[in-house]
Formats: structure tokens, sequence, C-alpha cells
């Protein structure tokens, strides 16, 4: 049987008893969020690099009729276009998915290329699509008061503007979505009929002699006069 000190009431045995508890609680607790943290993956540790055909295709056509086929694909889907030459084009679409969810996708194809061993030109495609996702933010507005001795006060009201704040923004990696791209780029490329015709050599001509006026006619002789001498 425990006997207690004449001086240790029970009160101060509880509270005693309930702060050794909540050091240990407090305890597992923390012990719990190391170990949560320590077992937390980021999320570039999923990157393993051991597959090209995601992002990449190979055609054979040269890099100015693959940048072209993939200009037209991406205004056939109604985007943007912000930049297109022989090597690069890009690409900007808005989505709306939700009432204050705005959503853009910025797609970017390079075509860079390739000699096969056959000697037979052609072109690998890199498309890339970029998501940003922008949420609304409500900032309030203040209005400025003049006072003749005080000078201004600035003096809040009910009213507020919304403002497009990005949220995320994330590399999209569906396989899905760029095997549909390629496919129509696939189409319009198609559509150029094959190589870039080249342009004929021309051989300088050789100048031809001139041809008389009426070859069928006689000459004409003119008579000479005489010259007569001075006397």
């Amino acid at each position: 049987m425990t006997t207690m000190h004449p001086n240790f009431s029970s009160s101060a045995f509880s509270a005693f008893r309930f702060k050794v508890l909540a050091l240990g609680l407090l305890s597992a607790l923390v012990l719990a969020g190391c170990g949560s943290s320590s077992s937390r993956r980021v999320s570039y540790e999923t990157e393993e690099f051991d597959s090209t055909t995601t992002h990449t295709r190979t055609y054979a056509a040269t890099e100015g009729q693959t940048c072209e086929a993939a200009r037209r694909a991406l205004l056939s889907q109604g985007y943007m276009i912000n930049a297109a030459n022989t090597d690069l084009v890009t690409g900007r679409k808005s989505f709306q998915p939700a009432a204050e969810v705005h959503v853009e996708v910025e797609f970017r194809v390079v075509c860079a290329r390739e000699g096969g061993k056959s000697g037979k030109r052609s072109t690998v495609a890199f498309a890339t699509a970029l998501q940003d996702r922008y949420g609304i933010k409500k900032v309030n507005n203040s209005a400025s008061l003049g006072v003749g001795a005080i000078g201004s006060l600035s003096l809040p009201f009910a009213g507020s503007d919304d403002a497009m704040v990005k949220v995320a923004s994330e590399t999209l990696t569906d396989e899905l979505f760029y095997d549909r791209f390629f496919a129509l780029l696939d189409r319009f490329l198609e559509g150029q009929g094959g190589e870039e015709p080249e342009a004929p050599s021309v051989a300088p001509e050789s100048p031809r002699p001139a041809a008389p006026l009426n070859p069928g006619a006689p000459a004409t002789t003119f008579p000479v006069k005489p010259v007569p001498t001075p006397g």
C-alpha cells in the first residue's frame, strides 16, 4: 500500500501525474512526426529516365515540315501560337474546369534533325506540356478621405476585387495525352506531301545568232555616187 507524504495532497499528486502523461504524449508525437518526415518522398524521386516514348516521336521529314505540322495541329485545337519557326513551336490554351479555377496549358514542340543509318533524313519531335493552375483571391480595397488639418485617412469599405493567383504548376506526363497529339501531328504531316521539292537546276542558255529580218528577200544594193575632184 502506497503511503503519501502528509504534506503532499491528492490534488497536487493528480496535477503531477497529468504533467507526466502530457510530456510522454508530446514526446510520442514528436517521434512520430520525425519518422513520417524521414519516410516522405519528394516528387522527382519517381523519375527513372527509362522511357523515351512519352514525349518523343520520329518522323521521316525535315525539321521545318515537322514543326509546321505541329503548328497546324495546335491551331486546329484552339491553341494560341506564341512562337513558330523551323525548329520550335509554342502554343497556349486556357481552360475553366470550375467557377473559381483557371487552368492554362503551354505546349512546346522542339524539332531536331536526326541522321539515319540508311542516310535518309528524319526528325525527332520533342513535345512537353506545362499546366499552370490559378485560383481566385479576394483583395479588399480601401478609400482615402482627405482631411485638411490631419491629411488623409485610409478607410476600409466592403468592396473587393478578384485576382488570379497561381497555386500550382505541373508538367503533364499522361502518355495518352501525347499519343493523341502525335497522331494529329502525323495526319497534318501526311497532308504536306512528303519531302520538300527541290528547285530544278536551270542550265544557262547559249547566245543565239541574230536572225535576219527577212531571210528570203534579195540583198539590196545602193548606187555609189562619184566624189568630184577639185579643179
